[in-house]
């Protein structure tokens, strides 16, 4: 052949195959273009999923504190141990049994399939975000906020393994099929309802288990007069109470701008915005109105411990709605939140239902009042479907926890004894104290027999 043949051959050879690459280059990068899911945006996604999960975890630490300081100093170590408990016991039930309840992926069911452990699928071959270990850390922590909530209800009178057993039905079996409802595709999420971050599903779940543990133990000692007359049980650590509300309002960045599942793209990164500031503005509001309240009740001296609880009124009122309200109702939320969290505790007083921290206040009635305001601030979702998912969740909790603590009642174990709650339960459940300068400084050692 012809040398300037050839080589005419070689170039038009080398074209085409240049091209061809060409080609194939350009396909490579539209097909990465089009990818529902690339490898920075799963990155960052799942990072923020990350510290949203530890931050709501870190709200075990807020929770401790607050049921620590607003209860008596006897009873310490028993209120911090049945925090660590909520979160171990929880954790594991969680893993094992109630996140495969919580999304079986089963539309227009009551209960989910009780799977074992995380799905193994893949979750970029799904196109699923957040990964399903990233996934399962976020809520495994909403289970373990829902489980601790009733720790300061029962608190100074229940039995420590009466304590375990709840914790473990109510992370393995009642939590779970709540949020399978709604978040698990159930028949509530079919209905049309809405509870962007469990104002309904963590918070009334966990504060009518409360207010049902509440009444089966019956109040503290002391509480109440045979006249009828309440008398008040001061917190022994009101700076503790004070530092654990301020973690909890830090947690709640993770609650709820975590809720929003990603932080990629335009309007994921405006809707974590957006629903930071609703939450951060409903606390304070809370707060604010709290105090005001506070004040009437008080004579003219605003309250501190009421101040707090107002501010988690606030949080867990707009917890449901976050995402579809705007500023200025989230602070109208909030607001209302803190009237609402005074009044449940007259209410409570009045009726004489023993609840030291104000659980069922903060969490079971501000969590049904986030679930109404949805509805009435935002297009949402229907006034009608909302009430109804409001009532189920707080019969749900109530009537399945009402049975639980009323089982053990009957079996012996779920309050301890008169001079047991006397002593404190310190001393009686774990034979040691927080305090030593105030109670025994030598205590025997355990019995090696």
């Amino acid at each position: 052949m012809n040398y300037k043949i050839h080589t005419r051959f070689s170039r038009i050879g080398f074209s085409a195959l240049a091209l061809a690459l060409s080609f194939a280059l350009v396909n490579k990068v539209l097909a990465q273009e089009i990818t529902p899911m690339d490898e920075l945006a799963f990155a960052i996604d799942n990072l923020t999923m990350f510290v949203s999960a530890v931050l709501v975890l870190f709200m075990q630490a807020g929770f401790a504190l607050v049921e620590a300081g607003f209860n008596s100093s006897k009873n310490t170590i028993n209120i911090l141990f049945k925090n660590v408990m909520d979160m171990c016991v929880g954790a594991v039930l969680y893993f094992l049994v109630g996140y495969g309840i919580m999304y079986s992926g089963a539309a227009n069911g009551i209960i989910g399939f009780a799977g074992m452990g995380i799905p193994a699928q893949d979750a970029i071959d799904l196109g699923y975000l957040p990964h399903f270990q990233t996934d399962f850390l976020f809520q495994v922590a909403f289970a373990a906020t829902a489980a601790t909530i009733v720790s300061g209800a029962v608190a100074g009178r229940i039995q420590f393994r009466a304590y375990l057993i709840y914790s473990a039905v109510i992370t393995a079996l009642i939590y779970p099929i709540a949020g399978f409802w709604q978040w698990g595709g159930g028949w509530l999420s079919e209905l049309g309802f809405h509870d962007f971050a469990g104002s309904l599903i963590v918070h009334t779940v966990g504060g009518f288990a409360g207010l049902a543990g509440a009444i089966m133990l019956g109040p503290r000692i002391g509480r109440f007069n045979k006249d009828g007359t309440a008398n008040t049980m001061p917190g022994h650590d009101i700076t503790a109470a004070t530092l654990g509300v301020f973690i909890l309002i830090i947690g709640w960045f993770g609650f709820n701008p975590g809720s929003v599942l990603a932080m990629t793209g335009t309007a994921n990164t405006i809707a974590v915005a957006t629903v930071a500031v609703n939450t951060f503005l409903a606390g304070c509001a809370g707060g604010i109105l709290a105090t005001i309240a506070s004040t009437f009740l008080n004579k003219g001296k605003p309250d501190l411990g009421i101040a707090l609880n107002g501010i988690l009124a606030g949080l867990v009122g707009i917890t449901a709605n976050a995402d579809v309200v705007s500023n200025v109702s989230a602070l109208a939320i909030g607001s209302i939140a803190g009237v609402l969290v005074v009044g449940g505790m007259v209410l409570l007083e009045k009726i004489k239902i023993d609840d030291p921290v104000g659980a069922w206040p903060v969490h079971g009635l501000c969590g049904l009042w986030g679930g109404i305001a949805t509805a009435l601030f935002s297009d949402s979702a229907s006034l009608g479907v909302q009430l109804l998912g409001s009532a189920v969740y707080a019969s749900w909790s109530f009537g399945t926890m009402m049975v639980i603590f009323y089982l053990m009642k009957l079996a012996g174990v779920l309050r301890v004894t008169e001079a047991e709650e006397i002593e404190g339960l310190d001393l009686s459940e774990h034979g040691t104290v927080n305090y030593p300068e105030f109670g025994p400084s030598i205590l025997p050692s355990p019995s090696t027999d």
